[in-house]
This record gives structure tokens, C-alpha cells and sequence, in this order.
């Protein structure tokens, strides 16, 4: 059994982040690939038999605008730790339909998470698994920022990664070479856009971990929304940590959720009048 993470790009011109663990928690592989068919290569090696690919892109998309049920369920528990997603919704070219729907379909992967099927994809995100294993009030920012504040958060989730080493399950990534290059590469980076370049395999990594432990350890995992409407697969977050509010107390996470829903029903109403004028010939 193999458990693969895909930090997969929008599209097939930006790199993609791709990692590969055993069983064991032996990190088997970690690189790039770019486009549909060098991550269909990347990862052959591990899909062919028994494999569960963790994909940090929506996998279902059906509603028109606005957030899936998923990611709103979601938002309400990890938007407080700077966690929150983004709306998918088919509005939007990049999910309609989305690219990851389309590998896992193309490696004849069965992506309902409810499946019993052999060689499955799941959508994960590595964030609010950050906050969950690492016990995060909030989360590391290496993605955007300062340069040397983003280099120090990057070294500090990898290190975090490698004490993995003693956690349950397992995760041995600092015996793999590629690995301890990768950290040698982002020690020694002197511009954003090295970071820009190593963290992608870095999220990989946390993907094909957050497969391993949904394999591991089930109870102690939840899947906000369903295989309909699509899903998100996290580790479970602690009640002792942030308690889910009740529905009479929105808080301001709510408040951006709802604002956001609001944006994007505007830019829907203001592409279909859009339309319209065309069909009017004004």
C-alpha cells in the first residue's frame, strides 16, 4: 500500500508538488512534477496496486457559486487559525471541471471517500493538519511574507515533519536524500522565489502523510461535506482546542464566509448580465 500527496497546481504550467510514503512511514519519494502526464509518471511507480493519493485540490465541484457545504462546515472550525479555504465552485474555469477530478479519473482512481475500492483519491489540505498535529494557535506563514520570516517558518514546519519520526503513525522523512537536499536547498535559499520553488514538496509531503493517517487512525479523522457535494479530509480537531460555536453566535469567520458567499454571487450576476448584453448585441 502506498499513500501519495499531490500539492497540485491550478494548472499544468505551474510545478506541482509530489511526495510518496509506505506503509511504514518510509518517505519513499518527494520532487515536482509540471503537467497532467509528469505527475501520472511521478507517481506511477506508486498507484499501480493498492494506493491512496491525497490531493490538496477541490476533487468535487458541483455547486455554481459560492463555497461548497464542505468548505463552509469546514471554514467554521479552522478559519480562527488562519486555515480557511477558498470557494470552489464550477463559476470558476479552474474548477469546471476541476484538474484534480480529472488525473484521479484519468488513474482510474475511485474518489468517494466512503469506498472500499482498492486505489482511491481524497482531498486533503495540508493546513488544518498542521494545526492538528503540531498543536498550532496559528498557522506557520511561509507562503507569503517577509523573505526570512518565511524561510524560518518553512524550516520549522520541515523539522516538525521529521519529528514525525516518533509520532503515530510513523513518518520517516529524514532518511530520504531527496529530503535532506530539499532542506539544504531552503537553508541555503536568498530569494523568495526559492521558497516559492521548495515548499510545494514540503505540502506534498503533509498530503501523503494526512492519507496515511485516515488509513492509521480513522476515528481521529473528519471529512466535512460528502462524495456529492465534495469534501475536504482532515485530521480531527481537538473540542478542548476550539470548541465549534453555536449557529445564534457567528463570529467575525463567519462574517468574512458570508461576505465572501456575497462577492461571489455579485461577479456571477455580473458575468451572466454581461451575457446578456452580448445576446442584445450591446
Amino acid at each position: 500500500m502506498h499513500f501519495v500527496g499531490l500539492d497540485l497546481a491550478w494548472g499544468e504550467k505551474s510545478q506541482t508538488g509530489v511526495a510518496a510514503i509506505d506503509t511504514d512511514g518510509r518517505l519513499l519519494h518527494v520532487g515536482v512534477a509540471q503537467d497532467d502526464d509528469s505527475i501520472a509518471a511521478a507517481i506511477a511507480p506508486f498507484t499501480g496496486a493498492d494506493c491512496l493519493v491525497a490531493v490538496d485540490a477541490p476533487l468535487i465541484v458541483n455547486n455554481p457559486d459560492g463555497y461548497r457545504p464542505a468548505e463552509t462546515a469546514y471554514n467554521r472550525d479552522f478559519r480562527g487559525f488562519d486555515a480557511g479555504a477558498y470557494p470552489a465552485n464550477t463559476g470558476n474555469p479552474r474548477f469546471n471541471p476541476p484538474r484534480g477530478a480529472r488525473i484521479a479519473s484519468a488513474l482510474g482512481l475511485d474518489m468517494d471517500p466512503a469506498s472500499a475500492a482498492s486505489r482511491r483519491a481524497i482531498e486533503v489540505y495540508p493546513h488544518p493538519a498542521t494545526v492538528v498535529l503540531f498543536g498550532f494557535k496559528k498557522i506557520l506563514k511561509y507562503k507569503k511574507g517577509e523573505f526570512a520570516e518565511r524561510q524560518r517558518a518553512l524550516l520549522k514546519l520541515m523539522s516538525l515533519i521529521e519529528g514525525l519520526d516518533g509520532g503515530s503513525p510513523r513518518l520517516r522523512a529524514n532518511r530520504n536524500v531527496s529530503w535532506v537536499e530539499l532542506r539544504r536547498r531552503i537553508e541555503a535559499a536568498t530569494r523568495p522565489a526559492h521558497l516559492d520553488r521548495d515548499e510545494d514538496p514540503v505540502d506534498a509531503v503533509l498530503c501523503a502523510y494526512v492519507a496515511l493517517y485516515w488509513y492509521r487512525r480513522p476515528e481521529d479523522v473528519t471529512i466535512y461535506g460528502d462524495f456529492a457535494t465534495g469534501y475536504i479530509v482532515t485530521p480531527t480537531l481537538p473540542p478542548s482546542v476550539a470548541p465549534r460555536r453555536a449557529a445564534a453566535e457567528p463570529g467575525p469567520g463567519d462574517v468574512l464566509i458570508r461576505l465572501e458567499q456575497v462577492q461571489s454571487l455579485i461577479e456571477r450576476a455580473q458575468r451572466e448580465l454581461t451575457a446578456i448584453r452580448r445576446q442584445l448585441g450591446g
